[in-house]
């Protein structure tokens, strides 16, 4: 039950830490299977950096893409993520996840409120390695209304992230988004979904005092949280947990929490489940861990607040590891900052715009260092490696009129939506030549000059020799169709001419408690620490800090939940499985 019920119960079957993809689907999952379960939640809403999310997940093989007749083979998905992965490539954990994720997605689809739409044009990102998907391979969470979720629910949810929205209005990844950028091309289908959007935004507020339409991360929550009301689990907001509680047997029974009633301790007869966020909000803790951060404004971390390592720290207090092997310890995203009028700076995730023609990245020395139209990972890891050390990881996003006219870029919305609130806050930078440009920006501009002339000379024949941008699917899908001969590559020479200050950020953190299969905490042997279970971030990423696809935090997170969830009740999950590879070798 919801926050504010009258409930006094304090013993439980499972006690969950988080209230983000991974301790929701644990929670769910347990509860559809017979268990109580309860949910804490330090924050005053739930979701955690969940909400802030596009909401999509990795989980290839499931019955979406069999629908649409892709039925590839496990085989096939472990070659890719071995060549991507490489050495530090996990057997069991991968072969779990593999299994499991197409069994997860069925199950939440069937028999719980969270429906899905697949991504069937999503590709992976590495277009050239072996078997990597061209789409079918991602499901994200079906759109759904406010109205049909619970008031309760409702009040204690994290609402649209206000960055990645228009004027607080969520914009989802597929048809809703290319029906926007459509209305800057002055196509009418354009201008015909846009204002269908945008009036039933108007209405929801003036009716409800929100918008109604929930998409993305804010769909996922709502309808994870709804699912998780209606087979009873108990959701209590603003209860932080600060410490773990063994048995004379060693077994980890109960939780201690701060709460509005005072502290309190919750016993678990089945186990407890970590799920908190990670650390990307704990600036001593990315000091320690992550590259070029000397003070906590050298990262930006999408992750709220509350993602300030407190249960890595209950993990470590009862013998769990944090492993910070792997290429990266966080998810890394390029952020821009935007300033508002009340001194505060609100964190934009550059996922979009960087792939769009007639754009590019530079460093501070005015040189190019990443295939922009790669996945956000790649662009942050080129970033930190063109950094010397000592020196602030940034770059600045440079466009010409014509693509700032078209493309979002940045927080900036493409046309009709006028450019001068970001001028006026300073959030971007325009002027009349790109020497001018490099020195507002304390670009290098003979440097500058040198980088685009060579860039436009190659972009006009549709090449990329420095870094084969839009040679991939993945760079394609991400450009627009209707540029050629390449739709991620256009000069940048129609002045006036804009940039934007990106600095190093994050999605949350891929190092993490170390764990098995079954999502059991690990102690420094090696054994499962008895009664502890991690999921989500909280966990060390299944990929070693590689990032294969998009959506590879979350649909770990769902299906290592659900694999947790089903061993806490007991459950075998082979079923799906076997129904799985016999289509598949069909």
């Amino acid at each position: 039950m919801p926050h504010g019920s009258q409930s006094t119960q304090q013993n439980y079957d499972v006690i969950v830490i988080g209230s983000g993809a991974g301790g929701l689907s644990t929670a769910v999952t347990a509860a559809h299977l017979g268990l109580s379960v309860l949910v804490l939640e330090r924050d005053r809403r739930c979701g955690g950096a969940t909400s802030r999310s596009g909401g999509w997940m990795w989980t290839p093989r499931s019955e979406f893409a069999h629908a649409d007749g892709v039925d590839e083979s496990i085989d096939d998905i472990k070659s890719y993520l071995k060549a991507v992965v490489g050495d530090d490539y996990d057997e069991e954990r991968t072969d779990a996840f593999l299994r499991n994720a197409p069994e997860m997605v069925s199950f939440f689809e069937h028999e719980t409120s969270l429906q899905f739409v697949p991504g069937t044009k999503i590709c992976d990102i590495y277009g050239d390695l072996p078997h990597a998907g061209t789409g079918h391979r991602s499901v994200g969470p079906k759109p759904v209304s406010g109205r049909t979720i619970s008031p309760g629910l409702r009040r204690i949810m994290s609402p649209q992230y206000w960055e990645t929205s228009f004027l607080g209005m969520g914009i989802m990844a597929g048809p809703d988004l290319q029906g926007f950028l459509a209305a800057a091309k002055f196509r009418p289908h354009g201008w015909w979904h846009s204002a269908k959007r945008v009036l039933g935004y108007a209405f929801d507020l003036a009716t409800a005092g929100q918008g109604m339409h929930y998409v993305n991360g804010v769909a996922l929550v709502a309808r994870l949280m709804q699912s998780a009301a209606d087979l009873g689990v108990d959701i209590r907001v603003s209860h932080r947990v600060d410490d773990l509680i063994q048995d004379s047997t060693g077994r980890v029974a109960a939780v201690v929490a701060e709460t509005p009633r005072g502290r309190q301790t919750f016993r678990a007869g089945r186990g407890i489940v970590i799920a908190a966020g990670g650390f990307s909000a704990n600036a001593s803790m990315r000091r320690e861990h992550f590259p070029h951060n000397r003070s906590a404004d050298d990262h930006w971390t999408l992750a709220p607040q509350t993602a300030d390592g407190s249960g890595i720290e209950l993990g470590a207090s009862v013998g769990g590891i944090l492993d910070t092997d792997g290429v990266s310890p966080a998810a890394w995203c390029p952020v821009s900052l935007f300033p508002y009028r009340s001194g505060r700076n609100g964190v934009f995730p550059h996922i979009m715009d960087r792939a769009k023609p007639g754009s590019i990245s530079v460093t501070r020395r005015g040189r190019r260092f990443v295939n922009e139209a790669n996945g956000y990972w790649d662009y942050v890891t080129g970033l930190n490696d063109a950094t010397p050390e000592g020196e602030v990881a940034e770059a600045w996003q440079i466009a010409d009129s014509r693509a700032v006219s078209r493309y979002p870029f940045g927080f900036a919305m493409p046309r009709p939506v006028p450019k001068f609130p970001f001028l006026r806050s300073g959030y971007l930078i325009k002027a009349d030549t790109l020497a001018e440009l490099a020195e507002k920006c304390g670009i290098d501009p003979d440097t500058l000059a040198e980088t685009v002339a060579t860039f436009n000379a190659n972009a006009r024949e549709g090449r990329d020799p420095q870094f084969h941008r839009g040679q991939t699917p993945f760079n394609r899908y991400g450009g627009d169709p209707d540029v050629t001969p390449n739709p991620s590559l256009a000069p940048i020479e129609h002045g006036p001419f804009y940039a934007v200050h990106v600095r190093q950020g994050s999605f949350g953190t891929f190092a993490g408690l170390r764990t098995d299969a079954k999502a059991r905490l690990l102690d420094s042997e090696g054994a499962p620490v008895p009664g502890v279970h991690v999921v989500g971030v909280d966990q060390k990423n299944l990929f070693a800090g590689r990032y294969p696809a998009g959506g590879v935090n979350i649909g770990p997170a769902m299906t290592f939940g659900y694999i947790t969830g089903r061993v806490l009740a007991g459950a075998e999950s082979t079923t799906a499985d076997a129904a799985v590879d016999a289509a598949t070798s069909a």
